[in-house]
């Protein structure tokens, strides 16, 4: 019998890198560290091999790589670890590949690979209109139609990044930690604070879905299911009606499944 194959999907963010590896379209486990520049390609493989050797795996058998990522320095070295270490050349997520949808927007090279990820991942998962939320370093909404196609969407500040500009830009505001309080109206400044940053994210995204279904209704003649994902998304979908389903690693998936598209495996550096 042949020894298992694996594929290894890797999602960079501003704030964190996820980690993921697939053995056909199952996910078998995923790892989330920080998006740190400082470190250095071989300590980012250590750390690469160490996940994959608590699962069992081998570096040799994992026969394709791919990348979503919106830090272009941690591309170039995600890409130079997955040559050196194992031994193939990843693919890069982007609107230049045949990612099997048409991309509506003014320049669809600027959209983030983490979005076109999720497009796909969404669609291929619950069809459309889709609105996808994903609650990460910027909160984006992004909208998807009937045929999977990429119309555009919003970008807002995240919740942390909020929490974490507030503290910086006022002097006498704690850097508080985020749970939500039991009354909308703080009795203290870190209660006032916990209210207006988790309350405010909640309200927001109830109203930018209102509007954005509107969009839809305009663009693809049908409101959309909404989709959330991204560290936030649980949070969230706790405590709104509007979030009908939480897909924690739908750019995971997307990476996977852009990838399968263009050819099961990626080449073998000789």
């Amino acid at each position: 019998m042949a020894a298992a194959s694996y594929f290894l999907a890797i999602d960079i963010g501003n704030t964190h890198t996820v980690l993921g590896v697939y053995a056909g379209a199952k996910l078998i486990s995923d790892w989330r560290i920080s998006s740190a520049t400082s470190r250095t390609e071989d300590e980012t493989a250590l750390l690469l091999l160490q996940f994959l050797q608590q699962e069992g795996i081998k570096a040799q058998r994992v026969e394709s790589v791919g990348i979503s990522s919106v830090v272009p320095n941690l591309t170039d070295a995600f890409v130079r670890v997955g040559k050196r270490y194992f031994h193939r050349d990843p693919v890069v997520i982007g609107s230049n590949l045949d990612l099997g949808i048409k991309i509506f927007y003014d320049d669809p090279s600027a959209v983030g690979a983490d979005r076109l990820c999720n497009a796909v991942a969404g669609f291929t998962k619950y069809g459309g209109p889709l609105i996808i939320v994903d609650f990460g370093t910027a909160t984006t909404y992004d909208l998807v139609d009937r045929e999977g196609n990429y119309l555009g969407g919003v970008i807002a500040p995240g919740i942390e990044t909020s929490a974490a500009d507030l503290h910086r830009r006022a002097a006498k505001l704690p850097n508080v930690e985020l749970r939500l309080p039991e009354h909308v109206a703080g009795t203290n400044t870190t209660e006032s604070m916990r209210s207006g940053i988790l309350f405010g994210a909640i309200d927001a995204t109830e109203g930018m879905v209102q509007r954005l279904q509107r969009e839809l209704l305009r663009l693809a003649g049908k409101k959309g299911q909404v989709i959330a994902t991204g560290g936030f998304s649980h949070f969230v979908a706790k405590n709104t009606k509007v979030i009908e389903a939480v897909e924690p690693t739908l750019v995971l998936d997307g990476v996977r499944l852009i990838c399968h598209r263009l050819g099961s495996r990626s080449r073998r550096q000789t």
